[in-house]
C-alpha cells in the first residue's frame, strides 16, 4: 500500500473531522463512504497474501454489483450502503481502486479517481449539481497542490471540503511551511464560510 493512500476509517481523526461538517440528514451516506473505505482498506491490512486480499475484495465487488435488495441482510455495511444504490458503480470502482493498489500495486492512482467518481456519485446522490467544483476539490484532496484555488462546495460536500483543507495543510507541513494556529484558523474559516 503507498504511503501516500490515506485510509479513510470514520474513527480515523480526518474522517471524524470531516463528518463534523456533514449536514446531519447527510451525515449516514458520509459514514457508508467512510466505512466501505476502511473495509477495503482491511482486505490488505488483514493478510500479507495477495489471493486472500483479492477474495474479500471479490466478495465486496459481488455484492455491490448487485440490486441492494438483493444484498444479504447479515452485514450492517450493506445495510448503510443502501441509499447508495443507484450510484453502485462508483463503490464497485471504489473495490477495483483499492484491488489495484493492494495487488497490482499501481501507486494509487486508479483508487485516487476511483474516489473522485465516488464524491461525484455522492453530490449525486445529495442532489448537489456542482460538478466541475466537486471534481477539482476531489482531486486536490488527492494530488494536493494541484490547484489551490480556494473553491468553496456546496454545504452538502462540505466533508469534501475538509479533506481537501486536511490535505493542503500537510502537504504544507511537510514543507514546513504551516503552522497549528493557521491549521486551526483555516478550519474555522472553512466552518464558516466553506472555503
Amino acid at each position: 500500500m503507498s504511503a501516500e493512500t490515506p485510509i479513510l476509517d470514520p474513527q480515523h481523526p480526518p474522517a471524524r473531522l470531516a463528518l463534523a461538517y456533514a449536514l446531519a440528514a447527510d451525515r449516514q451516506l458520509w459514514s457508508a463512504y467512510f466505512a466501505l473505505e476502511a473495509r477495503l482498506a482491511d482486505a490488505g491490512r488483514r493478510t500479507s497474501q495477495p489471493m486472500m486480499a483479492q477474495l474479500r475484495l471479490a466478495w465486496w465487488r459481488d455484492r455491490l454489483n448487485a440490486p441492494a435488495s438483493d444484498w444479504p441482510t447479515g452485514e450492517p455495511l450493506l445495510a448503510a450502503l443502501a441509499p447508495w444504490d443507484g450510484e453502485r458503480g462508483a463503490l464497485v470502482g471504489l473495490v477495483d481502486g483499492w484491488e489495484a493498489l493492494l495487488v497490482a500495486d499501481d501507486a494509487g492512482r486508479a483508487l485516487a479517481e476511483a474516489r473522485v467518481l465516488a464524491m461525484l456519485a455522492l453530490a449525486r446522490l445529495l442532489k448537489v449539481d456542482a460538478a466541475p467544483a466537486i471534481e477539482a476539490a476531489a482531486r486536490d484532496w488527492l494530488a494536493p497542490g494541484t490547484d489551490t484555488r480556494n473553491r468553496s462546495l456546496p454545504r452538502p460536500m462540505r466533508p469534501l471540503a475538509v479533506l481537501r483543507m486536511l490535505a493542503l495543510r500537510e502537504a504544507a507541513r511537510r514543507g514546513g511551511s504551516t503552522q497549528p494556529l493557521g491549521d486551526a484558523l483555516a478550519l474555522l474559516r472553512l466552518a464558516l464560510t466553506g472555503r
